[in-house]
């Protein structure tokens, strides 16, 4: 497993290629985002949803995925290459998300709780989205990082608030069931093409 000096000295380009990109897709999800707030959807039938009344439990999954991300940076950052995989995973994720929505226009369901970050509240000054859909992207960033992971006890633990991540996003009925059932499934396609593509580009070296 490479240490930060052994990537800066071998993998520096991919490193910078990889920073550059998260921050262009970031910038094209933001705007991308603010588009599909205004565009016209339909609201899915959920069969699911309709068993229980929302209940908002905003902090719980905030608490969660915070908790989580911030545990899981902290450890890459011991093992940067674990890091540098995982942001690429993050684009190529990002990057299917924005193909789904695109391609899937819904509204929220009709009495869903809107998920506002209490982090970022304090700070916003624009519109909160509601429409960033199919899939879900928090329970699928933390199945990406689940899959990244290389210690048991890490994996378990993402594993876990990933589980509790997409139950919570339905009891606040801010998803569709499929979004959250689909979620870890785009997540291991976008490990897995990373994966792929960092296969063939090494054997294209040797």
């Amino acid at each position: 497993m490479m240490n930060w000096k052994d990537i800066i000295s071998k993998k520096k380009s991919e490193l910078i290629l990889t920073i550059t990109f998260l921050v262009v897709m970031l910038f094209i999800l933001s705007k991308f985002l603010t588009f599909v707030e205004h565009r016209d959807g339909v609201v899915l039938p959920d069969p699911v949803l309709k068993l229980f009344n929302p209940v908002d439990v905003t902090w719980i999954i905030f608490g969660l995925l915070y908790t989580a991300l911030i545990s899981t940076v902290i450890y890459f950052f011991t093992k940067p290459e674990l890091l540098l995989t995982a942001f690429q995973t993050y684009i190529v994720l990002t990057i299917l998300r924005i193909i789904m929505m695109y391609l899937t226009p819904f509204n929220a369901p009709q009495d869903s709780i809107i998920l506002d970050d209490p982090f970022v509240q304090a700070f916003r000054t624009g519109e909160i989205f509601t429409k960033d859909l199919f899939f879900s992207g928090h329970t699928a960033i933390l199945f990406l990082l689940y899959l990244v992971a290389d210690k048991t006890y890490l994996k378990v633990f993402l594993l876990v608030c990933t589980i509790l991540i997409g139950l919570a996003v339905l009891v606040q009925h801010v998803h569709y069931t499929i979004d959250v059932v689909a979620a870890p499934i785009f997540a291991y396609m976008a490990y897995m093409l990373v994966k792929l593509i960092r296969n063939k580009l090494n054997m294209a070296v040797k």
